[in-house]
């Protein structure tokens, strides 16, 4: 079972990552820019393509939503999160989990240096953007810390309904945060989902980092702290 864990978690990064180059590739070539422009224009309002589709209410929301992908929020949540597995006993996991997060962010930054796609400007943006426009920062960076969060946590989490609402909020809140990037168009659709692709890659990487050194007793296990792990 751990062996088929691990394949899963190698191939589901192999596939983010070909769906990472595959998507700079069609950018770069300039194949993007028609689906890119219809699906962002989805989210506006067709009488007046500046405003985007809802209430007033719903773009604050988005600006809310967006913040979860941003540097503060995620460093204070992935803090957070360390804090609660010393506090359970678990530092080995807490370390790992600092790296890990602390890495894809690096990820994100140098992904990002690469590319110098311009920011859509169609629609007048609901955020303030400093960067070049692929991939999203803010939606990598989400699927990163989060989806990384998740699976760690699941991991040493003993009970499989927690495991599941674990992964499955991570999963919501990566999404949310792409979603939102695009209806406050700041980013093209393809630059989120470029985020996600290298993001989970990460994330499933980290997994299957996980996954190993647990079978090696250098990461608690579900229901294991510190101390176990360090006398076994």
């Amino acid at each position: 079972m751990p062996e088929i864990s691990l394949l899963v978690c190698l191939l589901l990064m192999a596939g983010g990552v070909w769906l990472f180059i595959e998507l700079a590739d069609e950018m770069r070539e300039g194949e993007l820019e028609r689906i890119d422009t219809a699906l962002l224009m989805l989210l506006r309002d067709a009488a007046d393509p500046a405003e985007p589709l809802g209430p007033p209410w719903l773009e604050e929301a988005m600006r809310d939503l967006t913040a979860l992908g941003s540097i503060v929020v995620l460093t204070i949540i992935t803090l957070a999160a360390a804090v609660h597995l010393v506090l359970a006993g678990k530092r080995h996991a807490a370390l790992f989990l600092l790296v890990a997060v602390g890495g894809g962010v690096l990820l994100s930054f140098g992904a990002k240096a690469g590319f110098e796609r311009a920011r859509p400007d169609l629609v007048a943006h609901g955020a303030r953007v400093f960067t070049a426009s692929f991939p999203s920062g803010h939606s990598m960076m989400a699927a990163v810390a989060y989806l990384t969060m998740g699976t760690l946590l699941a991991r040493v989490q003993p009970n499989q309904l927690l495991k599941i609402w674990l992964i499955g909020l991570a999963v919501l809140i990566t999404v949310a945060v792409g979603i939102s990037r695009v209806y406050l168009g700041v980013h093209w659709p393809s630059d989120v989902l470029a985020g996600w692709a290298l993001g989970a890659s990460w994330a499933m990487l980290c997994w299957a980092a996980a996954l190993w050194l647990q079978r090696r007793g250098r990461i608690e296990r579900a229901g294991e702290g510190a101390a176990a792990t360090s006398s076994s």
